[in-house]
C-alpha cells in the first residue's frame, strides 16, 4: 500500500489555527490523546494494525517544504513566527504508542506536548480509516460505489432539490481515502450547485492543489486544554479562558467560536457583547440544531446584535437532507453555512467508521467534553467527569448574571 499521507500540509486547517495559538502561548503544555471507535461490529486485524504502524512512521518522516511554508504564510492570519517553527518541525514517532486489544483490535495513544500530540489527530485518523477500508474490503467496488453515491448527490443540489446555501468539505479524518476527497473536493469546486455554493475543504493540502479555500478555526481541544490545562482554574470558565486567548492571538480575525465543549448554555454565560461582537460566528457541533440556532439567534438579539450579521455554522453529522431543512429554517435570520465530512468524503455501500483521538490529559491532569448531547465526551475518569459537571452546575445555579 503507498504512503497514505503525502505532507504535513495534509490535515484539517483548525491544526494551524491551534497550533499558532499553542505556540505563543502554551509551549510548554503536554497532552495525552486516546484513540477509540465506536462501531461495535468493527475489528481491526493484526495485519492492518501493522500497516497503521508503517503508515505512521513514513507520515513521521515528513517535512514541510519551502513551497508548502510559502503557502502556509500566505493565510493572513498565520505569522511568521510560527511558519519559522514548522520549518523545523516533524512528527515524532516516539510519541505515539500503538498496540492491540480485544475490544476493536485496535488502541493508540501519542504523549507529548500539546504542540506535537495536536498534529497527529487527523493524519492518524486518516490512516486507519484508510487502512480499513482499503483491507476489510475491494477498495475498487467501494470506490465506484462512492463516485456513484457523489454524482447522485451533486444532481441533487444542481436540480435544486436540496438547497443549502454555503457549505463546505469537512471530511478529512473519516474519508475512504486520498483518491475519494480528492474527487469530491474537485467535482464540487466544478459543478454548477444551483443555489447552493461549495465554498472550501479543511484539508489543507487540496485547498493548496486543488485552488479552493481552507477553512476551519478551532476544536474542542482548544476549550478543554486552555480551560482545564492549568489547573488553578475553575473548569467551568473553560469558555472564558479560551476565548480570551484566542482574541489575543487573533483580534477579529480567524473568529468562530465553538459552543458546546462544557455546553451551550454554559458558553453563553462568557459569550456576552465583547467577544459576540468581535467573532464573526459560532459552530454547532451537538444537540437539536434548531433549538440551537434559536437560542443563537435569541442571544445576539439580546445583546443588541443584528444576527444576520453573524454566522451560524452547522457541523454536526450532516447530509444534504438535513442541510436543506437547517437553511430553510434559519435563511434570512442569519448567516447559515455547513461544515458537511463523512457523508461527502466516505459515503459508500458500507458504513463508515465512528472513529475519533480525543485529548484525554493535560499537563497530567484529566480532561473532559460536556457537550450538549450525552454520547461525544471522551475521558478515561468518571470522577473528573462528575467534577467538571458539579462545576459547571453550580456556575449556572449560583452565578449573579
Amino acid at each position: 500500500m503507498q504512503n497514505i499521507i503525502s505532507s504535513l500540509l495534509e490535515t484539517d486547517l483548525y491544526k494551524f489555527s491551534m497550533g499558532q495559538a499553542i505556540y505563543h502561548n502554551f509551549p510548554d503544555y503536554t497532552t495525552t490523546w486516546s484513540f477509540k471507535c465506536r462501531n461495535k461490529d468493527v475489528f481491526f486485524t493484526e495485519e492492518m494494525v501493522e500497516e497503521i504502524k508503517r503508515q505512521i512512521l513514513a507520515y513521521c518522516d515528513l517535512t514541510f517544504t519551502e513551497e508548502e511554508l510559502t503557502y502556509l504564510k500566505g493565510i493572513k492570519w498565520i505569522k511568521k513566527s510560527y511558519v519559522d517553527f514548522l520549518r523545523l518541525w516533524h512528527p515524532r514517532y516516539e510519541d505515539f504508542t500503538i498496540g492491540t486489544n480485544a475490544e476493536c483490535g485496535l488502541t493508540i495513544e501519542t504523549n507529548g506536548t500539546w504542540l506535537n500530540t495536536s498534529l497527529y489527530e487527523i493524519p492518524t485518523l486518516a490512516i486507519v480509516n484508510e487502512v480499513y477500508f482499503r483491507m476489510a474490503y475491494d477498495y475498487d467496488e467501494l470506490m465506484a460505489s462512492f463516485e456513484q453515491k457523489l454524482d447522485e448527490k451533486i444532481k441533487a443540489l444542481t436540480d435544486k432539490k436540496y438547497t443549502i446555501g454555503a457549505f463546505s468539505e469537512f471530511g478529512l479524518r473519516r474519508r475512504l481515502s486520498a483518491q475519494a476527497q480528492e474527487l469530491a473536493v474537485m467535482k464540487l469546486k466544478n459543478a454548477d450547485l444551483g443555489d447552493s455554493k461549495f465554498v472550501g475543504t479543511s484539508n489543507v493540502l487540496l485547498a493548496k492543489e486543488l485552488g479552493v479555500n481552507p477553512v476551519g478555526t478551532m476544536a474542542h481541544e482548544w476549550i478543554m486544554c486552555v480551560g482545564q490545562g492549568n489547573h488553578k482554574h475553575n473548569p467551568a470558565y473553560s469558555n472564558w479562558y479560551a476565548l480570551d486567548f484566542w482574541v489575543k492571538e487573533y483580534g477579529i480575525l480567524n473568529g468562530t467560536a465553538l459552543t458546546d465543549a462544557i455546553t451551550t448554555d454554559c458558553f453563553l454565560r462568557d459569550f456576552q457583547l465583547t467577544y459576540s461582537t468581535l467573532f464573526s460566528g459560532v459552530r454547532h457541533d451537538s444537540g437539536d440544531p434548531i433549538e440551537w440556532g434559536e437560542k443563537m439567534i435569541n442571544h445576539y438579539k439580546s445583546l443588541g446584535i443584528d444576527p444576520t450579521t453573524k454566522t451560524l455554522l452547522f457541523s454536526d453529522s450532516l447530509d444534504f437532507e438535513r442541510a436543506d431543512k437547517i437553511f430553510a429554517h434559519f435563511n434570512g435570520k442569519a448567516r447559515v453555512a455547513f461544515g458537511i465530512g463523512t457523508y461527502i468524503a466516505n459515503d459508500t455501500f458500507v458504513p463508515a467508521l465512528n472513529i475519533v483521538m480525543k485529548t484525554t490529559a493535560c499537563n497530567g491532569q484529566d480532561v473532559a467534553k460536556i457537550s450538549d448531547v450525552e454520547g461525544k465526551g471522551m475521558c478515561k475518569n468518571p470522577a473528573y467527569v462528575d467534577y467538571l459537571q458539579r462545576c459547571i452546575n453550580w456556575r449556572m445555579e449560583h452565578e449573579t448574571v
